[in-house]
């Protein structure tokens, strides 16, 4: 464990069902005058009517709404300033992102954009961004990577075949808007992958070598959530109960990756969805339970805890057996929301394994937080299991 660790998120947030329809009672917690906004917008969100209410609230609070909503699934650096490109002229003194882990993540990004004189590969390439962008409000729709409470914004890398991360403070908000409505017409698809996504950081946080008693905390209480609802949502989608426990675990999951950070699987996910373009959370799914089983010998005590955070039944078994059982519960949530399990689905053969396990090795930041470290070889033989 460090001897020294920090903690920092959203400056407010507000949460439950409906709480985006008080959105313009909050507007004072940007703590400036708010003339114009800027909505970056999840096309499925307008379909739904959320943007509509979203752009009525502000519009009887004298405020200009712009909307945007063509950010890409996993956006690429060009799809996220070509977007900038279309705004760079205007002025906006509020940016609201409304919409899935790609759209706040672009929020993110636009917003420091507006305001620092670096392009997206000039803070790829280390770049510190110096000035705080312009306020934000982030309201996720899907329960997956509690970007709406990270510092992080991932980018795809397209000639690279790789996803990367860009780390600031002034990627934090203004204002957080939990609403699970918004996620109660998710696909089941999108249910399953986002959620496990959000399982994974919390548990990848809670064995990390950063974890500390702070991420811990919330990693815990993220898996436990996830945990006792990930089927519900997944099975029964209208559940809000169902649907708020997973929004909740999802911004816990973000809040321990701030503190703690994720490591090998998220490592070796990264290539997956650059060159193939396989979905995060899926990626994540696949990669989860082999990695954890790689790690094992270390972490066996800590996955005891995760056990009881999941409600495994503890009667009479040994901390080996309880940690076997939590792989094994994750291998099973994997087939029962039918998340695949198969590389070759979607077009990974075995000439593509060496690159791939060298793109990953590339991912330094990630590896180092993993609690064991991994050879090239090693990495090559995870990615073989999901060959078969």
């Amino acid at each position: 464990m460090n001897h020294f660790y920090q903690f920092f998120t959203a400056n407010h947030i507000i949460s439950g069902a409906h709480s985006l329809d008080q959105l313009s009672e909050h507007l004072h917690l940007v703590k400036r005058k708010i003339d114009s906004a800027l909505i970056v917008a999840q096309p499925a969100l307008q379909r739904l009517g959320f943007i509509d209410t979203l752009e009525k609230q502000l519009s009887e609070k004298g405020i200009k709404t712009f909307t945007i909503n063509h950010v890409m699934p996993e956006p690429t650096i060009q799809n996220i300033e070509d977007i900038y490109q279309d705004i760079a002229d205007k002025e906006f003194d509020l940016l609201i992102g409304i919409g899935g882990g790609s759209v706040l993540d672009a929020t993110k990004l636009l917003s420091v954009l507006k305001t620092n004189d670096y392009s997206i590969r000039d803070l790829l390439g280390g770049n510190q961004i110096e000035k705080e962008g312009i306020p934000t409000i982030l309201i996720p729709s899907t329960s997956g990577t509690g970007s709406e409470v990270t510092p992080n914004s991932i980018v795809t890398v397209p000639e690279e075949e790789l996803k990367v991360g860009i780390v600031s403070k002034y990627f934090l908000p203004k204002l957080v808007i939990l609403d699970p409505m918004l996620t109660i017409s998710l696909p089941k698809s999108i249910t399953a992958a986002t959620g496990m996504d959000a399982f994974t950081h919390s548990l990848e946080s809670y064995i990390s070598n950063k974890a500390n008693p702070m991420s811990d905390m919330f990693a815990l209480e993220s898996i436990r959530l996830i945990s006792s609802s990930i089927l519900e949502a997944y099975h029964h989608g209208s559940s809000i109960e169902a649907r708020e426990k997973m929004l909740l675990g999802s911004m816990y999951g973000g809040m321990a990756l701030t503190s703690a950070g994720t490591a090998a699987v998220h490592a070796l996910a990264y290539p997956l969805g650059g060159k193939f373009n396989i979905p995060h959370g899926v990626a994540n799914s696949m990669l989860l339970p082999h990695v954890m089983a790689f790690n094992m010998d270390v972490i066996t005590e800590k996955l005891v805890e995760v056990s009881k955070a999941m409600g495994i039944d503890q009667a009479e078994e040994s901390p080996e057996k309880l940690a076997e059982k939590v792989i094994e519960q994750i291998a099973e949530w994997t087939k029962e929301l039918n998340i695949p399990q198969n590389l070759k689905e979607y077009g990974v053969d075995e000439q593509d394994i060496p690159h791939l396990a060298e793109s990953a090795l590339k991912v330094t930041r990630l590896l180092n937080n993993n609690p064991k470290s991994l050879t090239i070889d090693q990495m090559e033989k995870i990615y073989r299991i999901l060959l078969p």
